[in-house]
Formats: structure tokens, sequence, C-alpha cells
């Protein structure tokens, strides 16, 4: 029956049941109370059940959200990521440029991002030093006479190029201008003159670059052996050797070459590190590069990096390590250990997270270390020309890491040495500098060509280049070491 209400008021009939059934309950003060207390917690569940159920589907709908946007993602890093093509044919243009055939840019392999081994965000690997086996002392060091059976053969080196008259646009280039043919002639280990930096133009044509005053060209012509780095673009801050490490023999035989360019030089100075009279600063020798023959500084720090037999001609050994390390160990020390104990003519380190081409040219992509383009080019070039994948399950693989570390290399200066060290620069000439993508291609190419006339190369654990020196961070800086 509905209720109706004239003025405010309850009709007549029904106001007399509803007084009737409250005054039942006023004879007892119980009954009053528990109707009371009934009603408030009516209010209290009701309310608690309507905000749980708020918070629950708020809950359920974040974690949907955040489901989906997951998947979102891992599709667009699979799509962007999962396929590489394959080139199987390339042309070079008069320019040395590579052309790519239209049927070339089909994908023939799919590499998918997790078949790679990367180590998952937030469970990253520390990295520690170990312990290296060196003697005590360098006094009883000797110079083994066949501590490894050198391939001996005669290197020369092509120092000018003439204007060709099929080219009428000639520009003279520090690396020359090496052709498709004289590049694969030059993987074999013979007597030959080939391309490995330092090429100058006609008489009239400028500098190709990288030059250095004659007073320090004869200080480096009289080192045995040699220690060099290199701060090009005020990239880094300046490292000196730990000098109480450092025997007084090594101090006084071994040559130790920082290579500056003038801004270098100039914003080392404002902060208190100016050379003293005899061109020092500790332990490094000063040595003032100027006309950097690549715009890209990466790869203008490439030829202290490889071709220390060309800057230092007469030496016999040679140690680079790059600008973020501090040198913390005695020289002679480290030749004895990795080299002739070794029987080694060439020592690298391998990487400390990567050990496939694959995934460096994938890590190289995704931190926007080069121009992908580029990347692609030269790693493309390689797949054509053999480039394996390499396969951590098998022990006899010529490498135990496909990927080096790069930034400290201990060579002897032994014809294989320095066969390999330009061909790997001409490498880092033709395409990107990224030398890690060009190590194992390099190494394997000439290994493949010269069966019977091994490379002995030695690549030994991260964890002892840690031992050997101290890393630092590079300064923090406007990127002048990486093109776009």
């Amino acid at each position: 029956m509905a209720l109706y209400r004239t003025s405010g008021e309850l009709l007549t009939e029904r106001r007399g049941i509803i007084d009737a059934v409250f005054n039942s309950f006023e004879k007892s003060d119980h009954g009053s109370r528990g109707l009371r207390r009934g009603r408030r917690f009516g209010r209290i569940t009701k309310h608690k059940l309507s905000r749980w159920m708020f918070l629950l589907t708020a809950l359920i709908s974040i974690l949907l959200t955040v489901y989906g946007l997951k998947m979102f993602f891992q599709a667009k890093m699979e799509s962007k990521f999962a396929t590489i093509p394959l080139i199987l044919q390339e042309e070079r243009n008069q320019q040395g440029n590579i052309m790519v055939s239209d049927e070339a840019k089909t994908p023939k392999e799919n590499i998918v991002v997790s078949d790679l081994g990367m180590v998952p965000k937030g469970k990253r690997r520390k990295h520690f030093p170990c312990e290296v086996g060196f003697l005590e002392s360098v006094e009883s060091l000797v110079e083994p006479q066949s501590y490894v059976n050198s391939t001996w053969f005669s290197l020369e080196y092509v120092d000018h190029e003439e204007r060709t008259s099929k080219n009428h646009l000639f520009e003279p280039r520090f690396g020359g201008q090496q052709t498709l043919e004289e590049r694969e002639n030059s993987f074999y280990a013979k007597n030959q003159t080939l391309h490995c930096g330092f090429v100058k133009g006609p008489p009239g044509h400028p500098s190709t670059g990288f030059d250095i005053n004659e007073k320090d060209k004869a200080y480096m012509y009289k080192c045995k052996v040699a220690v060099s780095s290199c701060i090009f673009g005020s990239s880094d801050f300046l490292r000196r050797p730990t000098s109480r490490l450092i025997s007084q023999y090594s101090k006084d035989n071994v040559c130790f070459v920082m290579f500056l360019d003038d801004q270098t030089l100039s914003k080392l100075s404002s902060e208190g590190n100016s050379p003293d009279e005899t061109g020092h600063i500790g332990l490094w020798k000063i040595v003032v590069v100027k006309n950097l023959p690549y715009e890209d500084m990466r790869r203008t720090g490439k030829v202290p990096k490889f071709l220390s037999h060309r800057l230092f001609p007469n030496s016999r050994y040679s140690i680079w390590l790059d600008s973020k390390m501090r040198l913390n160990s005695d020289p002679m020390l480290i030749i004895e250990y990795f080299l002739w104990r070794k029987k080694a003519e060439y020592a690298i380190s391998n990487h400390y997270d990567r050990h496939n081409v694959w995934e460096e040219v994938l890590q190289n992509k995704r931190l926007n270390k080069y121009n992908h383009t580029a990347i692609d080019e030269q790693f493309n070039f390689y797949l054509s020309d053999g480039l394996p994948k390499v396969d951590p399950s098998k022990s006899n693989d010529p490498l135990p890491s496909y990927v080096p570390e790069g930034s400290f290399i201990i060579r002897a200066h032994t014809p294989m040495s320095n066969l390999f060290s330009c061909l790997w620069f001409n490498e880092v000439d033709r395409f990107t500098s990224r030398d890690q993508l060009s190590f194992a291609y390099t190494y394997l190419k000439l290994r493949r060509m010269n069966p019977e006339r091994p490379f002995q190369l030695y690549m030994f654990k991260d964890c002892e280049r840690r031992a050997l020196v101290k890393l630092f961070r590079h300064r923090s800086l406007p990127s002048l070491l990486e093109t776009a």
C-alpha cells in the first residue's frame, strides 16, 4: 500500500500503525538498543563493502593496464630487433660506397632477441678483477729467443697515392683509396705493400692528417717498448700511471706516450695539468697531434690504438690502454705474462657481457652508438663473406669470444701482428668506428686465408684486464665521439 503525505504529515491510518510498533519497543530498553545497533551495523557493513569493492575493481584495472602495456612494448621491441637482413650481393661505386642490389635486400634469417642470451634488466652481473700470476719483479726478466713461431715476411706501406684518370673527384684520404680487390689481397700473409693509414696525396694536396712535429717523432723512433693512449676532443681527464707500482727498469726503458689534440691540451692545462720542460705530465710524454684526420673522434682514436707499429717503427712491443683507464701494473711484467709466457703475438681481453657479433650489433643500435644504416651495411657485408655465429658449446672454436673488450691490447710487433693491426684499422676506416664489430671478422678471415701461417692471438679474461687497470667514467661533455 502506498504512503501518502498531506502537508508533511502521514495519513491517520498509517501513522497509527507505526506509532503502535514503536510503542512496543519502548517497553523494553533492550529492544530499543538492539534496533539502533542493528541499523548502525547495517550502515557500517554496506559502507565497508562498497569501499572494498571499489578498491578491488581499481586494482584489477591497474593490473590489466600494466599487462597490456607490457605486451604492447614487447611486441614493438621484437618487431624492431627480431629480423636482420642478410645481404649476399654487393657492389661499390667509384667512391668506394657499397651499393646493395634489390635481390639482396630480402631477409634470409630471423634472429630473435631472446636467442641472444641477453641479461634481463635489473639482473646485471657485477664484474670484479681476478688474480694474474705476475712474476715478483722484473729483475730476472729475459726475453725468450723463440717464444713464438712467428711467420716472417716483409710488409711495406702505401705512403702516397696519385690522382687517377678514372676519378676526377680524387681527394686524398688518411686511409687511402683502397679498392675491394686490394682489400681482398691484403689478407694474405706474404711480402706485400698495403694500405695502413698515413697515406698522403700527390704534391700540392694538403696533409691527410695526424701530423706530429719532428722532435716528437725522433723521440718515438727511439722507443723499444711503448705504452700509449690518447685523448681527443677533451673527452677524458688525464689518468697518470700509478708510479709506485711500476719498476724503475720500466720507467727507464719504456716510453709512456699520451697523444692529445690542442683542444684537450688547453683543457688539461686549465685544470693544472701542464707538461713540464721535458714535455711530460707524470710518466706520460705528451705528444700533440695536429690536423686530426677524421671528424669522428672515435675513428681518430683508432690511429694510435691500432697503428702503434707505424708510430713506433723501431719498437718491439707495445701496450695500448684507453684513456678511461689508469695503469696499475708494470708494463714489462704484463708483456712477460701475456706474450712471452702464453707464446702469443697479440693479446686482448674478451668482452665482459657479449660474445656474439649479433649481440654487439643489436646493442650498438639500441644505444644509438652509430648510424643504424651504416651498422647494417657493415654487418651484412661480413655475413655475405662468411662471418659465423659463435657457438659457446663448441670447445674447438678459434676464439673464446667474438667480441673483444678492446680497451687494453698487448702486442709484439711481428709481421702477423702488424698485418692484423693494419687489416683491423682498414675495416674501421672503410666502415664504422665501432671496432668491436670488425674484430672477429678480421681475425677469422686472416686465419682462413692463411691456414699454413698461424697468427698467435691470445684472448684473456676480462677479470684479468680489470686487475691491470683502474676504470673511470668518461668526462661528462656533449658527445664528440659519436656520429649521428
